[in-house]
C-alpha cells in the first residue's frame, strides 16, 4: 500500500500561488548569473519552477529540516551544480550567502508557516486532526517540543503564548487545564491535548472558527521554532541582500506572519528624511517599491484544488535604491 508519505515530493505537495511568485521574481531572474534563493525550500515545489522557468538562474536553497532537504534534492538532482541546499533556518541568510561568496542577488522567496510534509507526517504532531506525539519541532534535532512547552512553561508564559502567538481569547481557561492535568500527568500526545481543549472552552467559543485547536496549535508551532522572532530578524537581511532591481516574495499564512512581512516592506518603500526638510534628498528615498497592492491571495479555483493554500497572502518589493 501507497501512504501519503511515500508520494513523490510533487504529488505530495502544490506550491501554493506558483505562478504568481514565478511572474513577480521573474523580471529579476533574466540576467546572466543570477541568484535567487529560497528560503524556506520544503518540498521544492518553487525552487524548481524558478529553476525550470529561468535556465540561466542559480539556486540556493535554505531549510531546517533535514528530511525536506532530503527529498528536495532528490526532486531538484537534475539541475546539478545549478541548486546548492544548505540545512539553516532562514535568518541565517547573510552568513549563508558569506560563506557561499555571494554579496548580492537577484531575488528571495520565503513560503512561511508548516510544510505539507510536516502537516502529513503524523509523527511530527503538527496536525490538530490527528493524534501524534505534540512535537512540532520543524528540525528535530534540536530545541524545545510543544509537549515540553506545555509541561514545563509557568501559566503566566503560557497565557503570553497563547495569546500572542495563537491570538487565543481563552488562553487562561486553556492554560488553566493544562496546569491541572499535567499536575496529574504530563501532556504526551495531540489528541490528548484537543480533547483538553474542546471541555475547556466555553460553548460559544466552539460553535465557530473551525477546530478551537487550531489557535492553541498554532501558538505551540511558533513558540517552538521561534517562527516570528527568525522572520524578524530575516526580512531586513533578505532586503540587505537585494542588488539593485532584485525582488523579493513573501507568502505568509496567518495575520502575525503578514503584519509583520507589511511592516518591513512598507517601511522600506518610505522615505526616512525628516518632516521639516521640503525636498526629499536622494539619500533618504525608499529603497524599496512595493509590487502588489496589498495582500494579494490565492484565486477561488486554487483553493478548490489546494485547501492549504486559502489563508495564504502575498506581498512583494523591488530594490530600487542601493543604501547611502
Amino acid at each position: 500500500m501507497t501512504t501519503s508519505n511515500d508520494r513523490p515530493p510533487e504529488v505530495r505537495h502544490r506550491p501554493v500561488m506558483l505562478q504568481r511568485c514565478v511572474e513577480l521574481l521573474g523580471p529579476a531572474l533574466d540576467a546572466p548569473g543570477a541568484v535567487v534563493v529560497d528560503c524556506t525550500l520544503g518540498l521544492g515545489g518553487h525552487s524548481e519552477a524558478l529553476l525550470t522557468t529561468f535556465p540561466n538562474v542559480r539556486l540556493v536553497a535554505l531549510d531546517r529540516d533535514r528530511a525536506a532537504l532530503r527529498l528536495a534534492g532528490e526532486r531538484l538532482a537534475r539541475f546539478g551544480d545549478r541548486a546548492t541546499l544548505v540545512p539553516a533556518v532562514y535568518d541565517e541568510l547573510p552568513a549563508v550567502l558569506a560563506r557561499l561568496g555571494l554579496p548580492r542577488v537577484a531575488g528571495v522567496l520565503f513560503d512561511l508557516g508548516v510544510s505539507s510534509m510536516q502537516l502529513d507526517e503524523e509523527e511530527r504532531g503538527f496536525a490538530y486532526a490527528r493524534d501524534a506525539p505534540l512535537d512540532m519541532r520543524m528540525d528535530q534535532d534540536s530545541g524545545l517540543s510543544a509537549a515540553d512547552v506545555l509541561n514545563t512553561y509557568p501559566p503566566g508564559e503560557l497565557v503570553r503564548v497563547l495569546r500572542t502567538y495563537g491570538e487565543e481569547r481563552n488562553a487562561r481557561r486553556i492554560v488553566e487545564a493544562v496546569v491541572r492535568q499535567r499536575a496529574a500527568a504530563p501532556l504526551t500526545s495531540s489528541a490528548q491535548l484537543v480533547t483538553l481543549i474542546r471541555e475547556a472552552l466555553p460553548q460559544a467559543a466552539k460553535r465557530t472558527g473551525g477546530n478551537p485547536a487550531k489557535r492553541t496549535f498554532q501558538a505551540l508551532r511558533i513558540e517552538v521554532n521561534g517562527e516570528l522572532a527568525v522572520l524578524e530578524r530575516a526580512l531586513p537581511a533578505a532586503v540587505d541582500a537585494l542588488a539593485l532591481g532584485g525582488r523579493i516574495v513573501v507568502l505568509s499564512y496567518h495575520s502575525l506572519e503578514d503584519r509583520l512581512v507589511k511592516r518591513v516592506l512598507t517601511k522600506g518603500a518610505s522615505h526616512t528624511a525628516p518632516p521639516e526638510l521640503p525636498v526629499v534628498p536622494e539619500r533618504y528615498q525608499p529603497r524599496l517599491r512595493l509590487l502588489t497592492r496589498g495582500a494579494e491571495q490565492p484565486s477561488e479555483t486554487e483553493v478548490a484544488a489546494n485547501r492549504r493554500a486559502a489563508p495564504a497572502r502575498l506581498r512583494a518589493a523591488e530594490r530600487v535604491r542601493e543604501d547611502a
